[in-house]
């Protein structure tokens, strides 16, 4: 069927489909600016929460701007706030971690996930407090170190989303003094 509206549009000639004219360069949105990657190999064990885990990861390496680049494990209970719902829905069994992304930062972190059950059926949402692990959860985590994430009012919908900004040189002390050769 696509095949056939799509040869239809093209033999339809210059007056007979419409172009899309492209998008003004104005309204693209501004990248952010370029980052070297660092990157963190960690392992959750049995029971451990998964948010939890995370963020205390952050906060112990002072991350200001990273996010998960891949995530593989399994949990016995997974608690989602699903899409356009107020409270968390939880599932109690044995899920597989199909995906886990995000971005994590000291000034606010978030995270989705999708698990799927023993018949493969999945279920994804927002990652909150209460996943926990079941046998392990293999995490590769990377972090922008010339980049700091923030989270700012979008006034669109009034929620805080991600705003992205240079890092901040760190502060510099006295230059080290040089120990001099004796002559």
């Amino acid at each position: 069927m696509r095949f056939l509206l799509c040869a239809g549009l093209l033999a339809a000639g210059p007056g007979g489909a419409q172009t899309i004219p492209p998008m003004p360069a104005s309204a693209l949105p501004t990248p952010a600016p370029a980052s070297s990657l660092r990157t963190y190999a960690l392992r959750l064990r049995p029971g451990q929460d998964v948010r939890q885990e995370l963020l205390a990861f952050v906060e112990h390496h002072n991350l200001k701007a990273a996010c998960v680049l891949t995530a593989v494990g399994s949990l016995t209970t997974a608690t989602l706030r699903l899409a356009n719902q107020e409270g968390a829905t939880v599932y109690q069994g044995h899920f597989e971690i199909v995906s886990l992304v995000g971005t994590l930062a000291r000034s606010g972190s978030h995270l989705h996930l999708s698990v799927s059950d023993s018949t493969g059926r999945t279920v994804g949402g927002h990652l909150l407090e209460g996943n926990r692990v079941y046998t392990t959860l293999e995490l590769v985590i990377g972090e922008l170190p010339e980049l700091e994430f923030r989270r700012e009012t979008d006034p669109t919908f009034g929620y805080r989303e991600l705003t992205v900004y240079p890092a901040a040189a760190p502060a510099r002390g006295p230059a080290p003094r040089r120990a001099g050769r004796k002559k």
